[in-house]
């Protein structure tokens, strides 16, 4: 396995464990040639395999039965196209959802898509379809995944969509590997629909006793005109329940629509910063 990646393969140890499995080799393969060698390779052995980014959700899955080598994507990093005109990026899997952003804030755009996670890779998240708050205005992984390259578990490289938005051609395996956590195959890169970012921001919130009450302000703003961002709810345990509402887009429209929403709140309503558990 070392003549396939070099010095990417190595034996695993105690923090390399998946869930508590512990591996047999970890390998991080930098681009995707490499990676279908590997898999090639496992799959001759009957090696089992589990593909990982920055293991930031590896506990959410169900875990490995039996585990020889760890796939890791963290070396496939960096931006491969950025169409700024076109809202288009093309972006490696091992890839950090902030260095994504922080490349993309340069043109004044974003992927639409939250992390709690701040070096969760772009790839581990179209994995495990974690899309976050601000779905309710852009949509879902599944919405903003325009093209996808992976690895079968054969080693055969394959890819579906492209870079337009409108691409009908073939069947989308984006959709099917969103949220597969990777037990389809490895992502190695994705190309993915970008928005601009926005120029303002406003966050609304009202704390109600109870949550039918909050259930009740949150169906009535998203029933309304006024387009939030993203509509959250926080209850403690033992307190009233609080609902956000985010507004985001031009200076002018979003005054006009936190005024808005405001009235469909009530006076007790607050505008102001995003509470610290927002997101």
């Amino acid at each position: 396995m070392r003549k396939v990646a070099d010095d990417r393969v190595r034996a695993a140890g105690p923090d390399d464990s998946i869930d508590g499995v512990l591996p047999r080799h970890v390998a991080t393969p930098s681009t995707t040639d490499e990676t279908a060698e590997l898999l090639r390779v496992a799959a001759h052995h009957g090696l089992h395999v589990v593909a990982s980014g920055a293991g930031t959700k590896q506990r959410w899955g169900n875990p490995p039965s039996s585990l020889d080598l760890v796939v890791q994507t963290t070396a496939m990093t960096g931006v491969v196209e950025h169409a700024a005109g076109d809202l288009i990026t093309v972006v490696r899997a091992g890839t950090a959802l902030a260095d994504l952003q922080g490349v993309l804030a340069e043109a004044e755009q974003q992927l639409a898509l939250d992390s709690s996670f701040p070096s969760a890779t772009v790839g581990g998240i179209v994995a495990t379809d974690t899309s976050g708050p601000r779905r309710v205005l852009y949509g879902t992984v599944r919405d903003l995944l325009i093209g996808i390259t992976f690895v079968r578990a054969d080693g055969v490289v394959a890819k579906a969509g492209g870079k337009v938005v409108k691409n009908v051609a073939g069947y989308d395996f984006g959709k099917l590997l969103t949220g597969s956590y990777g037990t389809l195959g490895v992502i190695t890169e994705v190309a993915l629909r970008l928005h601009p970012l926005p120029r303002e921001r406003r966050v609304v919130t009202l704390t109600v006793a109870d949550g039918d009450r909050a259930a009740v302000s949150a169906r009535r703003v998203l029933a309304s005109q006024v387009v939030p961002t993203a509509v959250e709810a926080d209850q403690p345990a033992d307190g009233p329940v609080t609902v956000a509402v985010l507004l985001e887009g031009v200076a002018a429209g979003v005054e006009a629509r936190t005024a808005a929403t405001v009235e469909l709140l009530g006076s007790n309503s607050v505008v102001g910063d995003a509470p610290g558990w927002f997101g």
